[in-house]
């Protein structure tokens, strides 16, 4: 399938086959895309947690109301925005620059100012309001990698935060669960990948000015 094919397959899995299981390739795969995706200034305010351990998918299936896909699906990707940004993360990161791409530190040092004094100027709650979408283009390379990989999966928010924070010790690593996206194949019995994809025209949705 090409691309368009690809997300035109896809659909939010609403039943997992569970007796399928991704290969230790597909999830690499699935990681390494997920990780390329874009974040502003490119600080990736988030971390990702993959769930494949069945207990730890019971006590979050518990925290989602029940919802089945947490123990059908191959494995929980659970997106998680950091609760702050602070100085020394973006100092961090623009060290990681300086070593990946073979360039002095102190070259670094008004990008890092500037970039420290974008943040400064937003209070905590902007700050993680901001880290939240950076994690939703994240989830959204995550759906169009897996759906060209013909692997399926579902975005939610149908979640407990505070259980997800406190099932997998979240808070202590200065994050907060934010979205999720159990990845794994399509059972038979799931009717709604029979539903046609409804989508407004293109034309309505997109304006050229």
């Amino acid at each position: 399938m090409n691309l368009i094919e690809s997300l035109k397959w896809r659909y939010a899995t609403k039943r997992f086959d569970a007796s399928r299981r991704l290969s230790p390739e597909q999830l690499a795969t699935l990681k390494e895309a997920t990780n390329l995706a874009a974040s502003s200034f490119g600080l990736q305010p988030y971390r990702v947690v993959v769930i494949e351990d069945p207990a730890v998918k019971e006590q979050l299936r518990e925290a989602s109301y029940n919802q089945p896909q947490l123990t059908e699906s191959s494995h929980v990707f659970v997106f998680a925005a950091k609760r702050d940004m602070s100085p020394e993360y973006i100092d961090s990161y623009v060290d990681r620059i300086a070593e990946v791409r073979g360039v002095p530190r102190e070259n670094l040092d008004g990008y890092a100012e500037y970039m420290k004094g974008s943040v400064a100027g937003k209070d905590l709650e902007s700050v993680q309001t901001w880290n939240q979408r950076q994690a939703y283009i994240g989830l959204g390379t995550l759906l169009a990698a897996a759906a060209e990989m013909g692997i399926d999966t579902c975005p939610m928010e149908g979640f407990d935060v505070a259980a997800y924070d406190r099932i997998l010790g979240l808070e202590a690593q200065g994050l907060t669960a934010t979205v999720i996206a159990p990845v794994g194949y399509r059972s038979p019995e799931d009717a709604t990948q029979e539903h046609a994809k409804v989508r407004f025209p293109v034309e309505e949705m997109f304006t050229t000015v």
